[in-house]
């Protein structure tokens, strides 16, 4: 019974030995970092594309989302590079008018609520 188990453990082990020695052909080629920054700028800006706020401005704008991802795949890695280092430039959050705005409106309603004094020229309500 043991020796059994031994041959069959044995011929396992030669078969799993055997397959992994096999050479298979590699492919392989040069690829330059331009080539691998702009296929990754690509993929960039079709992920981008795939964001439903995005998308929903774009329909705001009149574009359909599908005429992007054409005109996306449609850009030379030139153009891609360069439209993803316009996208990295621009401010994250947005106009830093629209939330001093609103930063100024939460202060001056809790300044007249009486809750703060913030303000010289407002009056508490209470």
């Amino acid at each position: 019974m043991i020796s059994r188990f031994r041959r069959m453990v044995a011929g396992a082990v030669i078969v799993c030995l055997g397959s992994t020695s096999l050479v298979l052909p590699a492919h392989a080629g040069i690829v330059s970092t331009e080539a691998l920054v702009a296929g990754t700028q690509q993929e960039r800006l079709a992920g981008l594309l795939e964001r439903s706020d995005v998308r929903a401005q774009l329909l705001a704008y009149g574009v359909s989302p599908a005429q992007a991802q054409e005109r996306v795949a449609a850009l030379s890695d030139e153009e891609a590079a360069q439209l993803a280092a316009q996208l990295d430039e621009l401010p994250a959050g947005g106009d830093i008018l629209g939330v001093a705005l609103i930063v100024f409106l939460v202060l001056l309603f809790t300044d007249i609520m009486g809750y703060t004094k913030v303000f010289p020229f407002t009056r508490s309500m209470r």
